[in-house]
């Protein structure tokens, strides 16, 4: 397999002035620079590529693309917008345990529209927005081909940036909410990180479904600011790691009931915080670790209040053959952002300008809105 040092693409930061062009498969993976002949060809492409693993701002590069046959069960999709995910940057550093082998192009979720299609292709057509659903590796590029079945047509209605980002954060949410402990109207979640994207969801579809949400953050400038936006996302108490370092945390609650449910996302004091409010047979949900300090819990916890602890991974539950009532989900999700009720923080970055946004996703530049490549 040819690899983009053979080719001799060799840049220490990412570069826009690389004038190679490079033959990419579906998957996100240099596969050749071999000639083709079809009817149907995409546009050439420009792509954001790593040769080898290491930090984002380092080994990424743009590069151009060349056209790539689009063959009778495939579909040619333009992108349109793309997030710059905690997940990406960790494929890219090579730690993450599901990942492409390099060289490859970055990005797993997005939003696009077909640009051409197969001659065998028969559910979607040219002018149709469609995302990778599950989510599929390489969509940091301008034209993308993959099979028929990788497509999930969606309404043109929804804002291009919550299409784009629909697919890993909001259905973490949703599922950690439904699939793996029965809450009825009238219960309680505590949380973590509850200013991230997936902390905005549950904060909402909690609130959708009566259910009373505890919040936990950290002390930051401008924390009454943070807690108010928080507030009007529906959610009923947010506190800071500090205020919470009391020994009985349950006597701030006032009329909401002990939490069943509690989801951890950094870990260490933070994870033992949630722990704290969790009721008798309570369950907490590590998805996260962003701290990374491992998850602490007291033998008491295990033999007295009788705690379970678990894992969540979206990338397995998606492998479980769950594509269908994935997408059925997506769809009620991209219903209730129509709707006005699902809403989170984005920034919408220019391609061109993918250094700066990249920097910001890295945490180089301060805390950060999630940021959106607009293609």
């Amino acid at each position: 397999m040819a690899t983009l040092r053979s080719l001799g693409v060799i840049a220490p930061r990412l570069s826009f002035s690389c004038k190679r062009r490079l033959v990419y498969g579906g998957g996100g993976q240099l596969i050749s620079t071999r000639a083709f002949s079809s009817s149907v060809v995409s546009p050439p492409s420009k792509a954001v590529v790593y040769e080898v693993h290491g930090e984002p701002d380092k080994v990424t590069r743009l590069v151009d693309v060349e056209a790539v046959e689009v063959k009778e069960k495939e579909v040619c999709v333009k992108m349109l917008a793309a997030p710059i995910n905690p997940s990406d940057i960790n494929r890219i550093q090579g730690v993450y345990p599901v990942r492409p082998q390099p060289p490859a192009v970055g990005g797993y979720e997005g939003v696009g529209e077909v640009h051409s299609v197969g001659s065998l292709v028969t559910s979607l057509s040219p002018g149709d927005w469609v995302i990778p659903s599950p989510p599929s590796f390489g969509t940091w590029q301008t034209y993308i081909v993959k099979d028929e079945n990788v497509w999930h047509k969606i309404d043109k209605g929804v804002p291009m940036e919550y299409a784009a980002t629909i697919t890993v954060n909001p259905l973490t949410a949703l599922l950690m909410l439904e699939d793996c402990v029965t809450l009825n109207s009238g219960d309680a979640i505590v949380q973590n990180g509850a200013t991230s994207m997936v902390g905005q969801c549950v904060i909402q579809l909690a609130k959708a479904r009566g259910i009373h949400s505890i919040n936990i953050i950290r002390d930051r400038p401008g924390i009454d600011e943070v807690k108010e936006r928080l507030k009007n996302l529906g959610a009923d108490e947010v506190f800071t790691e500090n205020k919470l370092e009391v020994k009985n945390v349950k006597s701030l609650l006032g009329g909401i009931p002990e939490p069943a449910l509690g989801f951890n996302c950094v870990g260490g004091n933070a994870a033992s915080l949630v722990l704290k409010f969790l009721r008798q047979g309570g369950t907490m949900l590590t998805y996260g670790g962003m701290s990374k300090k491992p998850v602490s819990v007291s033998t008491s916890s295990f033999i007295f209040k009788d705690l379970s602890l678990r894992g969540f991974w979206l990338q397995k539950w998606l492998s479980t053959d769950k594509a269908e009532e994935s997408r059925r989900m997506i769809d009620r999700l991209l219903s209730l952002v129509q709707d006005g009720k699902l809403k989170y923080k984005m920034e919408l970055a220019p391609f061109d300008d993918f250094n700066t946004a990249l920097d910001k996703a890295l945490g180089k530049l301060g805390s950060q809105p999630k940021q959106v490549i607009k293609f």
